[in-house]
C-alpha cells in the first residue's frame, strides 16, 4: 500500500521534514542519527494507523525486510552506511512494490550524479592544492532525493488528500 497517496497533507509534511534533517545531517555529519530514522519510522507507523492496518500492509513489511536485508549485505561490505541503510528501510515501510521499485530506481539515479558531482567537485580540489582525500559520499541526500522526487511526482498526480476527502474537506491549491 502506497501510504505517501493514503496520508493526510500534515504527515506528508512531518515525513518531508524529517527527511530534509536526515539529508542536512548527512552532508554536515556523515552520519544519519538513530534519532531520525526512527522517527520515519513511527510516521509510518502513524500512516497505518490513519488509514487502517489493513491486510494490504503486508506488501509495506516486506518491502521493509527487504531492504533491511540487503542494506545489511551492502553495510558489511562497504557499500553504505549504517545510517544509510537505517533511513532507506524506514522509508520502505512507506512503499508498496511499485513504488519501493520507482524510489530504489530514482535513488540510483540521483546517487550516481550526487559521486559525479563530488568526484568533480575533489578533482578540481586536488588540482587547487586543497588536500581533500575524503573518498566518503554523503549516500543519505541521494537517498532522500530521490525518494522526495518520486512522493512529489506522486502528489502532483494524484493531489487530494483522502482524510480530508473522508472529512467532506479538500486539500488546500497550492
Amino acid at each position: 500500500m502506497n501510504l505517501v497517496l493514503l496520508s493526510p497533507t500534515w504527515l506528508i509534511a512531518l515525513l518531508i521534514s524529517v527527511l530534509a534533517i536526515g539529508a542536512v545531517e548527512d552532508v554536515v555529519r556523515l552520519r544519519i542519527s538513530n534519532l531520525t530514522c526512527v522517527a520515519v519510522l513511527i510516521l509510518a507507523i502513524v500512516a497505518m494507523a490513519v488509514h487502517g492496518f489493513g491486510i494490504a500492509l503486508w506488501q509495506n513489511a516486506a518491502v521493509f525486510a527487504l531492504i533491511l536485508a540487503i542494506g545489511t549485505v551492502a553495510f558489511g561490505a562497504g557499500w553504505l552506511g549504517g545510517g544509510d541503510v537505517k533511513l532507506l528501510a524506514a522509508i520502505g515501510l512507506w512503499l508498496d512494490f511499485t513504488t519501493a521499485l520507482s524510489v530504489i530506481a530514482a535513488i540510483l539515479i540521483t546517487g550516481g550524479a550526487l559521486a559525479l558531482v563530488y568526484i568533480c567537485v575533489r578533482l578540481l580540489r586536488k588540482s587547487a592544492g586543497s588536500g581533500d582525500q575524503s573518498s566518503k559520499v554523503p549516500y543519505g541526500l541521494a537517498i532522500v532525493g530521490g525518494t522526495l522526487f518520486v512522493f512529489a511526482a506522486q502528489l502532483v498526480e494524484h493531489p487530494t488528500d483522502p482524510l480530508m476527502d473522508r472529512l467532506g474537506m479538500t486539500r488546500p491549491h497550492r
